[in-house]
């Protein structure tokens, strides 16, 4: 491990961050993956306006240290930016971008992406890829523990930001494309000890078992990314990822619980208090890794507490939060043609012959999904809900190979035909109706995994497919400012307030940037010049 310290904000970390002040985020601060634990990607900030946008610039950079794929969205704390890249955080000024101390886990035997930090108390966490909860002072970046929670033996990796609730910090497991059991884990704060695990894959004779066949030992099922967190009810939301092998399921045929679903789970005994499938027995990769949205509504007449959720397999869903009962769907892209739609009981109808082959089968959307793990953004006084999507078909393929776990391979693959690239477009829908309000087209090459934040001024930030941070008109889409990043967008903005001033950061593929307000630079007057 290495770290180094190379000043301090001292007046400014002086108080701890508490249960109570993440609850309050973003305001100021943004002090979660999702800036939010209602994961609505909505901030209170004011400064920057539709008016005023088109005064953006650039105010600092910082090249992260050999990043090449950078996924990590910040969070931000009394004036602190903490950023990870593989198996390493970086506490910035949020002002200046300036290195305040790094630290860097030598010991870590793998490498994979990161996707952020959590901070709670005086401690700032982040994973490792195989899978050590690393606690650090967040003031010098003092190392406080390194508990491993997973063993990469197992087929198991770590990339998700962890989730700092009250007296926990819950953390996810990867790997579900290589034959692995994914789980959910809830970790002490102080010392890193275990107080919950929550299988994702029950084992035989367990209820659940009897929707698998083969490979329920394997069964992936990853929580490879953050979810969010009710704290009313202290009820935690995540999704879990795709059934193993991806691309094959005659070995396992049924609906292999509980894959490509949503998991309502008790945040202080782990017991999962429902769960709603998306996608049943997936063959298609089509995890359902992309944020519930946790919402207060008022649907057919009557206050009701929802998920919005747009899933992978082209779908969104309206879901009752308490229940997990499902209310309603529509389509998130044009190109859908596995499915005629949902039924009544939230089951999709699928269309016959819809299904990977050996010769290769052209199915929409394609294996990148509908939409993917890029954040969304949910504006309560508008009521539209703000999603990045993709209209791409794939060709794809199975193989009758015997899968074996832990070799990479997932019983087939998928790709698009060169001339099938496909488009991005970022959506407003109205959740309630399924509605689509407006889109924005973009232009690119279909790579990025940008994803949108809002403000209540009025406004969306977000990452586009040809490179820009662009900033939108919130309620129609009309283009208002953008900015020329230089490399392909792997994350998603977020906006926050030091010293009287509001920023918005994203990062590319390799480094991190920050933009406010343009200054104008205060002139003083120079002394004549004397002519000899």
């Amino acid at each position: 491990m290495q770290r180094f310290s190379l000043f301090l904000l001292a007046a400014t970390l002086t108080a701890q961050i508490s249960f109570e002040d993440i609850r309050k985020s973003p305001n100021q601060n943004w002090l979660t993956y999702a800036g939010d634990y209602k994961g609505q990607g909505l901030s209170p900030l004011t400064q920057i306006t539709p008016e005023n946008v088109q005064n953006m610039v650039p105010k600092w950079s910082f090249k992260v240290p050999l990043a090449k794929s950078l996924r990590a969205r910040p969070i931000v704390a009394d004036g602190v930016m903490y950023y990870t890249n593989t198996n390493s955080i970086f506490a910035l000024d949020a002002r200046s971008g300036r290195t305040i101390w790094q630290y860097i886990d030598t010991q870590a035997k793998k490498e994979a992406v990161n996707r952020g930090a959590a901070i709670l108390g005086n401690q700032v966490y982040f994973v490792t890829s195989d899978c050590y909860l690393v606690s650090l002072d967040r003031r010098t970046g003092g190392l406080a523990f390194r508990k491993q929670y997973a063993n990469i033996k197992d087929g198991v990796f770590c990339t998700a930001a962890p989730v700092a609730i009250n007296g926990k910090i819950i953390v996810g497991s990867a790997g579900g494309d290589e034959g692995m059991r994914g789980f959910l884990a809830a970790l002490d704060p102080a010392t890193g000890a275990e107080l919950w695990r929550t299988y994702t894959v029950p084992v035989r004779g367990e209820p659940g078992s009897e929707t698998w066949g083969n490979f329920i030992e394997y069964g992936g099922a990853a929580t490879w990314l953050s979810g969010t967190f009710d704290p009313d009810t202290n009820t935690l939301y995540w999704t879990t990822g795709n059934p193993w092998p991806d691309f094959y399921g005659g070995d396992r045929k049924g609906d292999n619980l509980y894959s490509c679903s949503l998991l309502a789970i008790d945040a202080s005994t782990g017991k999962m208090k429902w769960y709603f499938q998306f996608t049943p027995g997936d063959w298609h990769d089509w995890d359902a890794q992309s944020w519930p949205i946790l919402a207060d509504v008022t649907y057919e007449g009557k206050p009701r507490k929802v998920i919005f959720h747009a899933n992978r397999n082209g779908f969104l869903y309206l879901l009752d939060r308490e229940t997990g009962k499902y209310l309603r769907s529509s389509k998130l892209i044009e190109n859908l043609d596995w499915a005629t739609g949902i039924d009544a009981n939230g089951r999709p109808i699928p269309i016959p012959g819809k299904n990977p082959t050996p010769e290769g089968n052209r199915i929409c959307p394609s294996v990148n999904g509908a939409t993917n793990w890029m954040s969304q953004s949910w504006n309560p006084a508008t009521g539209l809900l703000s999603v990045m999507v993709l209209e791409r078909c794939d060709v794809f393929t199975s193989s009758s190979k015997t899968p074996e776990p832990g070799k990479n391979f997932a019983g087939g693959g998928a790709g698009p035909k060169p001339k099938d690239a496909g488009k991005y477009f970022l959506r407003a829908f109205d959740p309630l109706t399924g509605q689509r309000k407006w889109q924005y087209p973009m232009t690119g090459k279909s790579e990025t995994w940008a994803g949108v934040t809002g403000t209540v001024t009025g406004l969306l930030f977000a990452g586009d497919d040809d490179g820009h941070l662009i900033g939108l008109e919130a309620k129609s889409g009309k283009h208002l400012w953008h900015f020329q990043m230089g490399e392909s967008i792997f994350t998603s903005p977020i906006t926050y307030m030091v010293d009287g001033k509001q920023y918005v950061a994203i990062a590319t593929a390799g480094s991190l940037f920050a933009f406010g307000l343009f200054e104008p630079v205060k002139s003083v007057p120079l002394p004549p010049i004397k002519i000899p």
